[in-house]
Parts: C-alpha cells; structure tokens; sequence
C-alpha cells in the first residue's frame, strides 16, 4: 500500500488493526490527503468488495441500505441492495449528511446487519466501515453524534505530508519517475493511481482466519485492570465532559491484542495500550469548554491519564 500511498505507513498500521479486530474506521483530515486513495488501495489489496458512497445533505437512508421496488415481471417487490452490501463501505464525507442518513450505518456497524422495510439481513465477513470527514469545513456539515463516533473503533487523524513525502507523491502519480510513460491500451493515462496499484495479497477468507488468532494472544490480567482504570479515571477526569466508556474499554484492549499480533507476538504489552490509545480514545473524549479555552486537548488528556494510572504487574 504504501508503494501507492506514500508516507502514510502509520495510518496504514491502523487500518490492519481495526481489519483484525474487526472494527470501523474514521479517516479525518483535509482535502487531497489521499483519504479516498487509502481506502480504495486498502480494499484492493485485501481483495474483498468495495462500494462508495458519496454523503450529501440529500442523501437518504435507503440511498445506503436499499428499498424494496416492484418487478413488473413478477408483480411482486423485490429488495434493491444497497451499497452497504459489500465488505468494504466507504463512506465519503459522512458528515455532510444529516443525522437520519448518518443513522442508516448504526445497524451495520454494531450488528453486521441491515433491516430494511422489517426484513432484517445479515452482511458480508468480513464487513468494515471506512468514513471520511473534513474536520476544518463548518458550513454545511453535520457532527456526528457521540453515540455514532462511539462505534468507531480508531479515528486516523492524516495530516500534511512533509516536504520530502510531498516531492515523492509527485514524482510517482505526476509522471515524474525520469521515463516516458506511453498512454495504457483503452486510451487512460497511466500516470494515476490505478498505473501503480499493487496485485491483491489477501482474500476475506484469509482475513478471518487472521481474525480468529486474535483470541489466542495472551493478555495478563494486570493490563486488562490497566485498560479498566484508564477507562474509569477518564470518566471523573476535571477536563472531560465525555469519558471513555465500556465500549471503548473492549476496543481499546482487542486494538492492543492486534497491535501484538501484527508485531508477531503472541502477547500484548502496556506499550501495546499506549501507543494504539491516541487513537481508540481520542473521538470519545468529550474535553469541556472550559479547557478548550485553556487550549488543552484530547491527546493533553490522554497523556493526563498516563501519568494517573500506574501500570500493574501480575
């Protein structure tokens, strides 16, 4: 993937975590980060089916789930399946719908199911969810509700590349690699993404029998007690007005697990919980007025917690 995204290893790591948990993703930063290149290459690469749906203020829920119509063959209705049928979803610029569409994702991604006019289905496995926002836009937008961002298991915040990053993008998607790049056989040019995607490596019944590795990766009962209390002490901390909750708890300790298991070991560590917890925790903290006027932020809080907790040993 990053032979296509460059300089985005880090954002990379955290999509393969959620995969292996099996949670939902949000990509956060501004236009022309490559949120939307990210996702399609990710889903390439696994080798699973991929659908994308554009989120605008007119987009209805059955614009995602799917309605039943009327087959004048049969003179019966018949379901339409909506793009949430897929295993890979991404949902582009989701805060530019309003709550009622946003609402259509809950189900499938709390239950791996969508029930539509009473008829509940199951989704495909391995399902994920990959929404994208624009946190700088104001107008025109609508915030995701606490309980929706709660279902996110990590938010990957992507950022400015740096200098050196920025001249490599050109080089590879501008033509710029010091040959003469002849047009593709159907009259494309071949200086865009799709010249330099990468052959799948994986399939979605690789991906769960990864998934099922998951359980086996042993976690002593201190980090399970550290995970708890970094948790709890959120909820009283004097900066927040949202804590963690035990949703957040379970994701955070499965997150760590993956970490783990991507890192070839067959335990997980506090580091594991530290590093990954920017990340599961930044979203569900709710910082009061109060300290955003003081300039304080999620990720100053979090590093709070660290300090509070002291790691336990079994």
């Amino acid at each position: 993937m990053s032979k296509v995204v460059v300089g985005a290893d880090d954002a990379i790591e955290k999509l393969l975590l959620s995969l292996i948990v099996g949670g939902h993703v949000l990509l956060e930063g501004v236009p022309g980060v490559a949120k939307t290149t990210l996702a399609k290459v990710f889903a390439h690469v696994l080798g699973i089916e991929f659908h994308r749906v554009q989120f605008t203020p007119d987009l209805l829920p059955s614009d995602v789930t799917g309605t039943y119509i009327l087959d004048r063959k049969t003179n019966d209705f018949v379901l339409r399946q909506g793009p949430i049928f897929c295993q890979l979803l991404l949902a582009d610029e989701i805060n530019r719908a309003p709550a009622k569409t946003q609402s259509s994702l809950l189900e499938a991604m709390q239950e791996l199911q969508v029930t539509v006019e009473g008829t509940t289905l199951p989704l495909p496995r391995p399902f994920m969810v990959l929404a994208t926002q624009n946190p700088v836009e104001q107008e025109g937008v609508y915030r995701l509700p606490e309980a929706q961002l709660d279902r996110f298991l990590v938010r990957i915040e992507m950022d400015y590349p740096s200098r050196q990053t920025e001249i490599d993008i050109l080089k590879l998607h501008g033509g710029l690699t010091g040959t003469t790049e002849e047009p593709s056989s159907d009259g494309r040019e071949t200086g865009g993404v799709g010249a330099h995607m990468p052959d799948p490596v994986c399939s979605a019944e690789r991906i769960l029998e990864i998934r099922s590795l998951l359980p086996h990766v042993y976690t002593e009962p201190g980090l399970v007690e550290y995970v708890v209390d970094l948790s709890r002490v959120s909820r009283s901390h004097p900066d927040l007005y949202l804590g963690a909750s035990p949703r957040a708890s379970l994701f955070l300790l499965q997150a760590a697990r993956a970490r783990a298991l991507l890192d070839a070991r067959h335990y997980a560590t506090h580091e594991d919980v530290r590093k990954i917890a920017p990340a599961v925790l930044g979203h569900r903290l709710i910082l009061k007025p109060e300290a955003e006027v003081e300039g304080k932020s999620t990720a100053d809080v979090i590093g709070s917690l660290f300090n509070q907790v002291p790691v336990l040993r079994s």
